[in-house]
């Protein structure tokens, strides 16, 4: 995962297929909007909504 103030976290699941590893990114990032505008709504004085803008993924081959 990458964020848009620049860290990145490594994840270390192994998925059989691409598409396996594309629906389990997409399901990442949504998780980080919803937990940010979660945190907004209560209190967005401390949370803007823009700490989680434009979360992005990269899905890296491994050989096993």
């Amino acid at each position: 995962m990458q964020y848009s103030d620049g860290t990145e976290e490594l994840d270390d699941e192994i998925f059989d297929t691409e598409e396996d590893a594309e629906e389990y990114g997409c399901y990442l990032v949504g998780c980080c909007r919803t937990e940010a505008e979660t945190l907004n709504l209560s209190n967005p004085g401390d949370y803007p909504l823009d700490d989680c803008e434009d979360p992005d993924f990269e899905i890296v081959e491994v050989d096993e």
